[in-house]
């Protein structure tokens, strides 16, 4: 409940009463039906005692270090994915930043999927390795190659569920036994996924990450993160993420809280469409291969299966057809409905081309192993009619 506090009157200079007019609500705003939106860098105190109160978590009084609309978000990301706590971070990468620096220190190694997003690769190799951080990059795929991978002073292991762009998909819940075996952390990015396919904290893992960014936001217009944990990992996290600075605003996350009440509706449906859409495809003759793992022939169709809720796949795929560039993009080009866009998540279906997205980090050779060739193309499926999604795809790879 929010009701007037005191009246601003009295013999002051109007320079004076402007800073103080207006800034209190005179009566009562109860139970608004839409969360308000605490753009409040700072909340008053009323003296050192409540100062202390108020530093040791017992009400707001600064915003990067708590806020009332990231508090509820957390709370509902937390509800979704079954964990205790969930801190919530400007972005995707600020949150996978959070995590890697306030997990590993000097001294440790940590076994890293091959398959994982390209910018936190980057983020690895460029910046852990400054401290000392020992990384094994491995294939999560393969169980015997990461306990192979581990070493006595191995503390954390780093996996994506749905491997960006080819969808392999790694069987959490065994990856999670070995860690537990040997005492080692496992922090997963749910990105891909997102809790209505499957929930990473169920199958043993430690810590779930996601880009809100994307499915979260649904709508592309917001930019977030957020780490999920039990409340002791995610106080051991805290430091790094207040010192990193890392918040997201209260407008975001206002935004983002609001998109998560649609979020059922769109994910499933995305996932239906990525379903229908894949099998389409894969009756195309144009097309060399298609990746994804509601694929009876997708090699880990059977893990995918018996993990994932509802028989939902994950809304990302790619397809591979002639490695010409010239032809893939007439390709975009011919499309009507369909967008060339940098992210993915989104309520209206995109396409992206990952040799393209990261030649500036990679060398051809090294694009190449990691499957990126230059007929690979990603979609990450939308709302749309699926039909309409299926015509669209086919009248454009007529080109080919």
């Amino acid at each position: 409940m929010i009701h007037m506090k005191k009246n601003y009157e009295g013999n002051y200079d109007t320079d004076t009463e402007i800073l103080y007019r207006g800034t209190e609500v005179s009566g009562i705003a109860e139970n608004p039906e839409t969360l308000p939106i605490y753009h409040s860098t700072a909340y008053c105190v009323k003296d050192t005692d409540d100062y202390t109160f108020a530093n040791n978590g017992g009400k707001y009084f600064y915003n990067r270090t708590a806020n009332p609309n990231r508090d509820c978000l957390g709370e509902a990301i937390s509800y979704l994915e079954n964990g205790e706590k969930t801190i919530i971070c400007s972005s995707g990468m600020a949150a996978i930043s959070t995590a890697l620096l306030g997990l590993l220190k000097n001294g440790d190694h940590a076994v890293i999927s091959k398959a994982i997003y390209g910018e936190t690769i980057e983020l690895i190799e460029n910046m852990l390795s400054k401290y000392g951080i020992e990384i094994t990059f491995a294939d999560f795929t393969n169980e015997k190659e990461v306990e192979k991978s581990v070493k006595p002073n191995t503390v954390l292991f780093y996996t994506e569920i749905i491997a960006n762009p080819l969808t392999l998909v790694v069987d959490i819940e065994k990856i999670a036994s070995i860690a537990k075996k040997h005492n080692i952390l496992t922090v997963v990015d749910s990105t891909f996924t997102t809790p209505f396919v499957i929930k990473p904290l169920d199958f043993g893992a430690d810590i779930v990450i996601h880009s809100l960014t994307k499915y979260f936001g649904g709508h592309s217009d917001i930019t977030g993160g957020s780490i999920t944990s039990n409340e002791s990992i995610i106080k051991r996290l805290m430091p790094s993420y207040l010192l990193l600075g890392c918040c997201m605003d209260p407008n975001t996350a206002w935004l983002t809280s609001r998109s998560i009440k649609t979020m059922a509706m769109r994910v499933r449906l995305q996932n239906s469409n990525a379903v229908k859409l894949a099998h389409a495809l894969s009756l195309n003759p144009k097309i060399k291969t298609v990746f994804h793992p509601s694929i009876e022939t997708h090699p880990q169709h059977e893990i995918a299966k018996r993990m994932f809720s509802d028989g939902f796949y994950g809304a990302m795929m790619s397809f591979r057809v002639e490695d010409d560039i010239k032809k893939v993009n007439e390709f975009m080009h011919r499309l009507k409905i369909v967008k060339y866009m940098g992210t993915l998540g989104g309520i209206r279906t995109t396409i992206a081309h990952p040799a393209t997205a990261f030649r500036n980090e990679f060398s051809d050779e090294e694009l190449k192993s990691m499957g990126m060739y230059e007929g690979l193309i990603r979609i990450s499926t939308g709302a749309e009619n699926a039909d309409d999604l299926i015509n669209d795809f086919n009248q454009a790879l007529e080109v080919f």
